[in-house]
């Protein structure tokens, strides 16, 4: 009798045993996992029934089974079924509005996403998921159109357009141009309006600019910016390199930015501070002058830019350099500024109110300030000994900002200076031209105020 008992109860914690761990198993084994599939679908979608909604699904497991089901609260149609014999990590769907099956012209549906994993869950039958979003049809483009723009723009200058662009669900606006540069326009003067100083770079052949407006169903708008375009040939030097530059300036400035200047000959010095160095210089320049201020403003003005008083002209902007050592052609590199110069450690003064945006050292720039204006304007100043204001200061009309030094690249005491338009180089003599600017920025401002006044 014991000995019965004793079996019985062996037998039942055994089967116990197993119990357990076959629980345990299909607790913890990956094919009995228990996340739901992933949709990836918004919980709104504006759509214009012109290209497809794009569904991304996937699930470790793989997945087995999805549908798509779009309704309009009284009818609703299956647009994709698919069943899978070979187990899919992941599935896109190309979701299309179908042709017929719906009465009038309806502007919200409901889409629907199912989708079945391949895991052993629930009884085998697998994690399900139902994740549905709202479709807005909208099949209107933005309102798109110029108010006004300056009427040239020339090689290695600048411009300025005013243009409205309206829609409820504008998601997109940009000036798209031939060279693969997009300016970013500010919102000007009333609603729905906006300007955009444009720029020309100086090693660019032709110019074009289109206004490009998109909302969130995807409808574009275009417009074309019409300038009379003015060629501009601009300086190609030939220089020749000589020994005493490439062991002095060269050598010391490559020893302050190159652990390794001591390992190179030095052309390779030259070549590592005029391209890599100052590839990165010009890179940090970009990057911090391609900002746009995204607050509406009324007006925009400033007046001819003088940052040094009694200064002579040394170098021209736009100037091609060719570097040649011993009778070949070695390296090149564009002039993006105007050097000028008077006295040693003259006072700068910054022309315009403004902020300091950047203010340290930066290459074969030197000690580099720059300040921005406002409208994607900025001036820059380059081979500073020392800085009078600070990052962050707000600057006013005719204030000392710095002193001129030999810093960076500089064979002697000169100031050089930029000016930038988001990024790119123009010719700082439009900018110290008071008819230039009234005539081809001003005016136009001006203009456009009168025209949206209508």
């Amino acid at each position: 009798m014991r000995r019965k008992r004793s079996s019985s109860g062996i037998i039942i914690l055994v089967f116990f045993i197993v119990v357990v761990a076959a629980l345990a198993y299909v607790y913890n084994s990956s094919i009995f996992e228990r996340k739901t599939p992933i949709v990836e679908l918004e919980k709104e979608i504006d759509w214009n029934l012109k290209q497809p909604i794009k569904v991304k699904i996937k699930d470790d497991s793989g997945i087995k089974f999805v549908r798509a089901v779009l309704s309009d609260g009284t009818n609703s149609i299956t647009l994709e079924k698919r069943v899978f014999d070979q187990i899919q990590k992941e599935v896109i769907l190309d979701i299309e509005f179908p042709r017929t099956g719906f009465v009038g012209n309806k502007k919200h549906f409901e889409l629907a996403i199912e989708a079945i994993d391949a895991s052993k869950w629930n009884f085998f039958a697998g994690n399900s998921v139902v994740q549905k979003a709202l479709i807005n049809v909208d099949t209107k483009k933005p309102e798109l159109f110029i108010v006004n723009n300056s009427y040239k723009i020339i090689k290695g200058g600048a411009a300025v357009v005013v243009f409205k662009a309206h829609d409820e669900n504008l998601e997109s606006l940009y000036i798209q141009t031939n060279f693969g540069k997009n300016f970013y326009p500010t919102p000007f003067y009333k609603d729905g309006f906006f300007v955009s100083l444009l720029a020309w770079p100086s090693d660019e052949e032709n110019f074009s600019a289109k206004i490009i407006a998109t909302d969130k169903a995807g409808n574009i708008s275009k417009e074309s910016v019409r300038f009379y375009l003015k060629n501009r040939k601009y300086r190609v030097s030939k220089i020749n390199l000589k020994d005493n530059f490439l062991d002095g300036k060269i050598a010391d400035l490559a020893s302050e930015l190159s652990q390794n200047a001591s390992s190179m000959t030095p052309l390779e010095r030259f070549k590592f501070i005029n391209e890599d160095v100052r590839r990165g210089n010009e890179e940090i320049i970009k990057k911090i002058t391609s900002k746009v201020p995204k607050e509406r403003i009324e007006s925009f003005s400033v007046t001819p830019f003088y940052p040094l008083k009694n200064a002579a002209a040394v170098a021209s902007f736009g100037d091609h350099r060719f570097y040649r050592y011993q009778n070949s052609e070695v390296s090149q590199s564009f002039h993006v500024g105007l050097d000028l110069a008077s006295t040693a450690e003259a006072t700068i003064l910054s022309s315009n109110e403004g902020k300091v945006v950047f203010a340290e050292q930066n290459g074969i720039y030197g000690e580099n300030l720059i300040i921005s204006h406002g409208l994607g304007l900025y001036t820059l100043y380059g081979h500073c000994s020392n800085f009078l204001v600070s990052l962050g200061d707000e600057v006013k009309k005719d204030q000392p900002v710095a002193k001129t030094g030999v810093t960076g690249l500089a064979l002697g005491d000169h100031l050089h200076f930029g000016v930038l338009v988001q990024g790119i180089e123009v010719r700082p003599e439009e900018w110290m031209d008071s008819s230039w600017l009234q005539d081809n920025i001003f005016s136009v401002l001006d203009a456009s105020k009168k025209i949206i006044d209508r």
